[in-house]
């Protein structure tokens, strides 16, 4: 075992504990950057200029009547800006805009001493525009050709080859939804500048190194004129990894035009019409299967809505592709990805990064294949797991293919599935106007950045002389419980109880040069970082404990607090060590770096070993539907999920736990749409609200969940034996829709493939279930009868230009198998 995944005696990590900050949150005492307003003394509130068009030119922009408003300050424009005016990475987001983008861009920010007072001013402002042609949708961009960034392509094998050995060829398309991050707390900044003119940021970031970037770049000075810290946020989920950038910089140029803290935080609805979601994706596939129901070949093209700037979208289509197959083994593969550039927000990192969307579309052409194969869902899906010596379609082999006929198995033999389904089968056909249905499904998930720089952590470590330490590290806090994870491989590394540890806020002054809290790899880098920082540091205490002990550094243990030699009754407490320590003139400080080793990518030739290593589960999920309205709920979940050797299980459940339901509400209830009309209100946001924009909630909780993490599942070469458990337990949602699948298509036919819209709402139930009962044209062995569904949902109708649709058809001769 490596030295990086190896335990010592009495380890702190892998014992279950709650939330570092769990207390502090129940209590309502901890601290946001919000809160910070009420410590500020005359702090100006920032308040966005929004332009309630799609798309247009600004002819002119009109503050004055802005500055009549008493109690406004400032009114800060795209003249205002001493250095770049741009808020992105890709120089494509002016900070202050002089062609509106999207229904709600804001192009100036009003500066007041309240917040009321720089609303009204915002109101005031006085923007003339020239309207130009929007694309609103999708099918919008698609249509017109208008698309942006990147187009990779994935080759694997020789696909036309693979057709032409099929036995059974399918095409079809599928359309799914975008998804809002809706974390509690929104998008917020409090910037100010010190005597010295140094800018210091408070922002809601993910990604502080990145948000340091941009404000220096804005301001026209160098990064180590900027420090930015992020106390903790309230949700984040990837939407704040690229889009507080511009919010931050926004306060930070105020603060510096003004010489006074400015605060910005969006409200409820800014934040929802102002930034980026999950992207939307359609794909367009054909699969080819043998006679056995083994894939042999797949043709897919992948289109996301990148909204009206690049944003992201690049590296989430590529992780898409990556993850096309998710746990199925594909000898044969062209998949093609693109960007659409649409007047809608820019559309950005989501907990899974493309990787749910290319899962999705996978997972949605199995489950709609297996009736017209004849084979069950779980057994077509198990037929074609990897195994071992394979490689993925861009050619990283897979690791311990084994584990996913592990967790898989593990699933049916803790949720009872055969007894369970000869249930379901005697409720069904007792049933005729409810039907349940049991579907399982399984993902791989890798695990690291596609971008092979990204993939490295620092951290700081600090012992003071009464023994306590101070522990710093790049990564950022969500709630998703990456500080309790770093506190205790900080006390497992040194050997010292948990109480004796501290970790200060992430600042870009402490820890630099960080990549973003993302990709789930937050505890791999920074753990692996601060636990080098920490052995660094035990090396040193070692030599003073064996000079005190009487015997050779090799031979001292320090457990719990307590150094003792072998063979040696003696002890030293960890207090006195480090005192002697001091007084020995021994450094007590040392700063970790850990970089991801073994990883490769080439992203022209989309070929390499991008990831670490894979994150594997499985997931079954019962549904009872009702077949007059499509209502229904989740009955039973029953999850294993490998995440290595927990380095904190309680907070690893939680995080399945709460991926799952974000999963199944992106799938089933999370339905946005925008406004696709010729009308005045063309491209504004129709579900900005918590009353329009359906999120899950106890009700929709499953009402059995079981969640169990795989067992003697060490990862060699990741901090102590530890997997990622942040994006991959969202992807086990799968298991729900397609659960709602197969109750659908219960209520028809045999052998009936059902499509079904995404997400799969009680009203696209409804019409998957109307498809289903009149679906005889679509069963198998009916060569010649080719069917294609398109609509809102199956055989329903579409919706506000948003429509999520899908279709099927199949080759005649195929599927006569000539």
């Amino acid at each position: 075992m490596s030295q990086l995944s190896e335990r010592p005696e009495k380890p702190v990590v892998g014992v279950p504990m709650p939330h570092e900050s769990a207390n502090l949150h129940v209590t309502g005492t901890a601290l946001y950057t919000d809160d910070l307003v009420h410590r500020t003394k005359d702090v100006l509130h920032a308040y966005p200029v929004q332009v309630m068009k799609a798309h247009g030119r600004i002819t002119a922009i009109h503050t004055g009547p802005a500055l009549a408003v008493p109690g406004v300050v400032r009114v800060l424009t795209g003249a205002d800006v001493p250095g770049v005016n741009d808020a992105g990475m890709k120089h494509d987001e002016p900070l202050f805009p002089d062609e509106v983008m999207f229904h709600g861009h804001a192009v100036a920010w009003v500066l007041g001493e309240t917040l009321e007072a720089a609303r009204l001013g915002a109101a005031a402002v006085e923007v003339a525009l020239d309207e130009l042609p929007s694309l609103v949708t999708l099918q919008d961009a698609i249509a017109a050709d208008s698309f942006h960034g990147a187009q990779p392509v994935m080759l694997t094998g020789d696909v036309d080859a693979g057709f032409a050995d099929c036995a059974h060829v399918f095409t079809g398309e599928l359309q799914f939804s975008d998804q809002e991050h809706f974390y509690l707390e929104t998008h917020a900044a409090l910037a100010h500048v010190d005597e010295a003119e140094q800018v210091f940021v408070q922002s809601s970031t993910q990604h502080p190194s990145e948000t340091q970037e941009i404000v220096a770049h804005v301001l026209g000075l160098h990064s180590h004129e900027v420090t930015v810290q992020c106390l903790r946020m309230g949700g984040g989920f990837g939407g704040k990894e690229m889009q507080p950038h511009g919010f931050a910089a926004v306060a930070a140029l105020g603060a510096k035009l003004t010489g006074r803290p400015v605060r910005l935080r969006l409200n409820r609805t800014q934040d929802l019409t102002m930034s980026g979601k999950r992207h939307g994706f359609h794909a367009q596939w054909k699969i080819g299967f043998d006679a056995d129901g083994r894939i042999q070949a797949l043709d897919a093209t992948l289109t996301a809505d990148g909204g009206w700037s690049l944003d992201l979208s690049e590296p989430v289509v590529a992780r898409a592709l990556c993850h096309i197959d998710n746990t199925y083994w594909i000898p044969h593969a062209r998949i093609a990805g693109r960007i659409a550039k649409t007047n809608k927000v820019s559309n950005t990192a989501f907990r899974g990064f493309g990787g749910p969307q290319g899962m999705l579309v996978i997972e949605d052409i199995m489950g709609r294949c297996a009736p017209l194969l004849g084979l069950d869902p779980m057994e077509l899906r198990e037929r074609n797991f990897y195994r071992q010596g394979q490689h993925t379609p861009y050619g990283q082999p897979v690791a311990h293919p084994e584990r996913i006929s592990t967790v898989w198995q593990q699933v049916q033999d803790n949720a009872g599935i055969a007894d369970r389904k000869r249930e379901i089968a005697a409720f069904n056909a007792a049933h005729p106007h409810s039907k349940r249905a049991l579907a399982i499904t399984g993902i791989k998930f890798g695990i690291s950045f596609n971008l092979t720089a990204f993939n490295q952590g620092g951290a700081l470590v600090l012992i003071y002389k009464d023994g306590s330490v101070l522990i710093n590290h790049g990564g950022t806090e969500m709630g998703q419980g990456l500080h309790t994870k770093m506190l205790q491989v900080a006390a497992t590394t040194l050997g010292i109880p948990l109480h004796k540890v501290r970790l200060a806020p992430t600042r870009t002054d402490k820890v630099p040069n960080t990549s973003a809290t993302a990709a789930s790899a937050g505890a791999d880098l920074n753990g692996a970082a601060v636990k080098n920082a920490c052995e660094q540091l035990r090396e040193r205490l070692m030599q003073v404990a064996a000079g005190r002990l009487g015997a050779h550094a090799s031979d001292v243990r320090l457990v719990e607090g307590v150094a003792r030699a072998l063979g040696n009754d003696e002890e030293l407490a960890w207090d006195d060590l480090v005192r002697t320590a001091y007084f020995q003139r021994v450094q007590l400080s040392a700063a970790g770096f850990y970089r991801t080793e073994g990883l490769h990518w080439d992203a022209k030739t989309f070929r390499g070993s991008p990831f670490k290593y894979f994150a594997y589960g499985a997931a079954a999920t019962e549904v009872e539907v009702d077949g007059f309205t499509g209502a229904y709920r989740i009955r039973r979940v029953d999850i294993v999920h490998d995440v290595g050797d927990s380095l904190s299980p309680m907070i690893d459940i939680g995080q399945v736990e709460g991926g799952f339901v974000q999963g199944a509400g992106w799938l089933t209830l999370e339905d946005l749409r925008w406004d696709a009309s010729d009308g005045p209100n063309r491209g504004r946001l129709l579900t900005q609200a918590a009353s329009t924009y359906k999120l899950p909630s106890f009700s929709e909780m499953p009402e059995e969940f079981n969640v169990t993490l795989l067992q003697n599942a060490t990862e060699e070469g990741a901090v102590y034996g530890s997997k990622a458990v942040g994006e991959p337990p969202l992807m086990l949602a799968f298991s729900v829709r397609e659960a709602l699948r197969q109750a659908a298509s219960a209520f028809g036919p045999g052998g009936v493939s059902v499509a079904l819209a995404s997400p799969a709402t009680p009203e696209a139930v409804y019409w998957a279930i109307q498809a289903a009962r009149q679906g005889d044209a679509s069963r198998n062995g009916d060569a010649g009868t080719g069917f294609a569904v398109s609509g809102r949902a199956a055989g329903g109708p579409t919706g506000n230009g948003h429509a999520a649709h899908g279709g099927i058809r199949t080759d005649a001769n195929a599927l006569s198998g000539a």
